[in-house]
């Protein structure tokens, strides 16, 4: 059994429902990133040219403290699930910052990168922007609902990007444009088995649609 998966993708994909879910089915560990104990989100998602370089290293400093914790407390006493990858901070980061504060945010994000436990798998979730944007509107996060469009595509294709010649660890690619692992079970005891499966390089998954 794997001992730390890593559930990943675009804004709204849904993957900390995912998480939480395959971390109960596993009897593992869930660790979250704590997006509403950012005291800045907001303000970013009002200004983001004035507030990118504050909100980015608050989350910086954030998901570092929950590493640390991760490869000190949490996986030594069992399997973990989290909800994010460390690098998922500079993906943003490239997206938000510009000259010197993306410089100095880079040199900062070298120092602790290295310090950071490496998943035995990956799942990254993707789903058009269309989607994303659908599922944004159903959850309802005052914030989120500011996000343009342009946006989250910026965001959509950066995570395409990222992963499209990833090879750090297994990974596990799932379109879930036409699925609902939150509210049909045989959707998620699909995904469950192909995650439980997954070996070395990466796997591409297309499940069939559940839409009727």
């Amino acid at each position: 059994m794997k001992r730390y998966v890593v559930v990943e993708g675009p804004i709204g994909v849904g993957k900390t429902t995912l998480a939480r879910k395959l971390a109960d089915a596993r009897a593992a560990r869930f660790i979250g990133e704590r997006l509403d104990e950012n005291p800045l989100i907001e303000r970013f998602y009002d200004d983001p040219e004035g507030h990118a370089f504050q909100t980015q290293l608050f989350f910086l400093a954030s998901r570092f403290r929950q590493q640390h914790l991760l490869r000190h407390r949490d996986l030594p006493e069992g399997p973990c699930v989290c909800d994010y990858l460390f690098a998922k901070d500079r993906l943003f980061a490239h997206l938000n910052l510009k000259g010197d504060e993306r410089d100095l945010y880079d040199q900062l994000y070298a120092l602790l990168a290295p310090q950071v436990v490496r998943p035995d798998l990956v799942v990254y979730l993707q789903a058009t922007t269309d989607e994303l944007l659908h599922r944004i509107e159903s959850r309802g996060i005052d914030y989120e609902r500011q996000m343009e469009r342009a946006y989250l595509d910026r965001v959509n294709e950066a995570y395409k990007q990222y992963f499209f010649d990833y090879a750090s660890t297994p990974l596990l690619v799932i379109n879930t444009t036409d699925i609902n692992f939150a509210d049909h079970p045989d959707d998620f005891d699909d995904v469950l088995r192909h995650i439980e499966e997954c070996g070395s390089g990466t796997l591409y998954y297309q499940p069939p649609s559940s839409r009727g």
